[in-house]
């Protein structure tokens, strides 16, 4: 991983992954007049034609990105495409971001998966269209898990507690007293849908509690509006 301006990057053969910071207070809101003009400098920072993005509802909803006209206008949590030249990416500030990617049918995902997201499985829904409309061999996708709030930090409800309880009872060390280990859902997702462990990468950074690089946490901050962006595009 290497890094460019504030910006942590994978650099594949075909595609860029890519984890921002909160180094210098970049955040990528994108209802602020701030966030829009850094999520447009994206552009020429990587020299792409398009910058894509949904209005995250904290659903499982994917949606498919075919060229169409103000697709920044649509609601979901999670953009699959093959298309070239063109990021896909989703904001966070505490959810997970799940890129994936698979070179061989030239397709990517950017998912945004906050625990909604998380409990209905969104990551294991976007795997399956990547199958459907792009004939992907999961074997063959690589999938990059990026900075969030680890079961370190997160700590959730008795209530909320039980239901994750009944729906992932087969998800292995899911929490720690009443600490939420979203990540682990996401590996037992992509390991269902047929991803090597050998393929996925996980950067292991809590927005929370880490202290090597600045991150937006939307706890921590009682609220605050900074956002990361995490995000992919074939080359």
């Amino acid at each position: 991983m290497e890094k460019v301006e504030d910006f942590l990057v994978i650099d594949n053969l075909e595609s860029k992954v890519v984890f921002s910071t909160a180094e210098k207070n970049r955040s990528f809101n994108r209802n602020t007049e701030e966030g829009i003009k850094e999520l447009e400098s994206i552009k020429k920072t990587f020299n792409v034609s398009e910058v894509l993005f949904l209005k995250q509802i904290h659903s499982d909803i994917v949606k498919v990105y075919n060229g169409q006209k103000d697709f920044n206008d649509n609601e979901g949590d999670a953009i699959v495409t093959n298309k070239r030249n063109v990021v896909i990416g989703a904001f966070t500030a505490d959810c997970v971001p799940v890129i994936l990617v698979n070179e061989e049918k030239s397709a990517i995902a950017a998912i945004h998966s906050g625990w909604k997201g998380t409990f209905n499985s969104i990551t294991r829904k976007a795997l399956k269209v990547m199958e459907s409309d792009f004939s992907c061999d999961h074997s063959k996708t690589k999938a990059y898990i990026g900075p969030h709030i680890m079961d370190c930090c997160y700590e959730i409800s008795e209530e909320l507690k039980e239901k994750f309880s009944k729906e992932k009872k087969d998800v292995l060390s899911l929490f720690k007293g009443r600490n939420l280990n979203m990540q682990n859902c996401i590996l037992y997702d992509l390991k269902c849908e047929g991803v090597l462990s050998e393929n996925i990468i996980t950067i292991n950074k809590c927005t929370y509690c880490n202290e090597d690089v600045k991150l937006h946490s939307y706890r921590k901050s009682n609220g605050s509006y900074g956002r990361l962006f995490t995000f992919v595009f074939l080359k």
